[in-house]
């Protein structure tokens, strides 16, 4: 019998595109992985992915291609169009733990043409100008709340104290604010993200997947050499906009406008018994209809203690059954910008996010105005608010630029039970962000309210829930 061998196919070695082929031709040669490597050329390689993932269209084959890309200087608002592709991982600058400096915001050109040129200057540099002034005075209050301790070196008790008054400062940043990005992706993903950006509204979006794909076909070049503009994703986009404008009238904003909530909009009633019914499918031999029919004659203690089977194990490392994934939920969430950007990172759910605008409001953080600073940064956001309808009408898509991470947003939510719990044990943490926090605790509220039997495995212990963050975190959250 052959004995098992298990290696690395190393990019220091082969091209991304070599190693696809390798993988590929696997299904076909009893060669090993290493001899087929051997025997191609780039050429070859080029030639294969020719005729197979284009030709053919076998695009699986590019998933062995895995390339990484840095990105940097780009704004926060385009890196949203860059991160929407769900099977990427990124990295990014965190608002949290670094400070911006008061040039580091990105203006478009259209709009640097325009006749708003210096109304869009003079908004994102006087929200940078707020947020370089708030940075002490917020500091301060930090340092008397949070004490250096005794055994604490200098450097991790500025690391602490940095990860809370930048917290609230940042609050000010305008989707303008420059970043950095690390992405990784497979050649397949990487061809669908750079067809999305060059089919993007955004001119600073098509630029960033012009680069893209500049510099992946040095490691890709037929992989992604055919990754351009899609019609249909234009097109649509636009039709979309127009008829939502026309099915949205301007009518009075309801008395919650604006208000940071999360409304579960769709759920599944009987998902508990469903749950339970396709546990015991998997580890049994019954058809569904036979296992739900169990479920069914249970009684209510019988179900919790099939529940308890099911989930009553779970240590604080371990990830839940994927029998969850047949639970799912759509909720409709308004939080504040910065806190979206925290939860777009749970890319495997379905989000659909509005556009950034400033017309449901904004958080003020207790923070600003325990520091004495809430007056500058209502006054701030204010005029940002009077510059992103001054440029919308002109440049519906580019005015986002000048909202600061206070404004609230809409996205609308669809995600299966494994990973709301992932979310919500995430993101209700101590050291999560607070806005973050209290969204993810309405989650866990409301999952409780309609499936206690489940949510009740959700651990949780000792956090807050959303009116406690509320409440220690915000002096409001729907300011106008």
């Amino acid at each position: 019998m052959p004995e098992r061998e298990i290696y690395l196919l190393s990019p220091q070695d082969l091209s991304p595109e070599t190693i696809a082929v390798a993988f590929a031709k696997t299904s076909r040669s009893p060669e090993s992985f290493r001899e087929i490597a051997a025997e191609l050329t780039a050429a070859q390689s080029a030639e294969f992915h020719e005729k197979w993932v284009v030709g053919y269209g076998h695009a699986s084959v590019a998933e062995h291609a895995v390339l990484h890309v840095a990105v940097e200087n780009v704004s926060r608002l385009a890196i949203e169009g860059l991160e929407s592709n769900r099977l990427a991982s990124y990295t990014e600058k965190s608002t949290r733990y670094q400070m911006w400096e008061p040039d580091d915001f990105y203006t478009p050109p259209n709009v640097a043409a325009s006749r708003h040129a210096a109304l869009y200057r003079q908004t994102c540099r006087r929200l940078f100008e707020a947020y370089q002034r708030s940075l002490a005075p917020v500091r301060q209050l930090m340092e008397r709340a949070h004490p250096r301790r005794a055994d604490e070196s200098a450097a991790r008790w500025e690391g602490r104290l940095r990860s809370k008054y930048v917290d609230n400062c940042r609050f000010l940043l305008p989707a303008a604010a420059l970043a950095n990005v690390g992405v990784t992706a497979n050649a397949r993903v990487l061809e669908s993200a750079i067809r999305k950006l060059l089919s993007h509204p955004l001119e600073e979006a098509r630029q960033i997947g012009a680069e893209i794909k500049r510099v992946a076909q040095g490691e890709t070049p037929t992989l992604v050499k055919y990754a351009d503009a899609a019609p249909y994703q234009i097109e649509t986009a636009a039709a979309l906009t127009r008829a939502a404008k026309a099915a949205d009238p301007c009518r009075p904003a309801p008395e919650n406008q604006g208000l940071a909530q999360a409304e579960l909009v769709d759920y599944d009633p009987d998902a508990e018994n469903k749950f339970l019914a396709a546990c015991l499918y998997r580890y049994g031999g019954a058809s569904l209809a036979a296992c739900r029919a169990a479920v069914a004659a249970l009684d209510p203690g019988q179900r919790a203690a099939l529940a308890r089977e099911a989930l009553g194990r779970l240590d604080k490392y371990d990830v839940p059954l994927r029998e969850l994934e047949h639970v799912t939920y759509t909720f409709d969430v308004t939080l504040d910008q910065g806190g979206y950007f925290e939860l777009k990172r749970h890319r495997l759910m379905t989000q659909s996010p509005q556009r950034l605008t400033t017309r449901l409001g904004y958080a003020v953080p207790r923070a600003l105005a325990e520091a004495g600073v809430a007056d500058e940064y209502r006054a701030a956001l204010r005029a940002a608010a009077a510059a992103y309808e001054a440029l919308a009408g002109d440049f519906p898509e580019e005015a986002s630029y000048v909202v600061p991470n206070g404004f609230n947003r809409r996205v609308l939510m669809t995600l299966n039970l494994r990973q709301a719990f992932h979310l919500i044990e995430l993101r209700t943490a101590p050291n999560a962000h607070f806005s973050v926090r209290r969204t993810a605790a309405q989650l866990a509220a409301a999952l409780q309210g309609v499936h206690p039997l489940l949510a009740g495995f959700l651990r949780l212990a000792g956090r807050l829930d959303a009116a406690a963050v509320e409440a220690e975190y915000f002096a409001a959250v729907a300011e106008h």
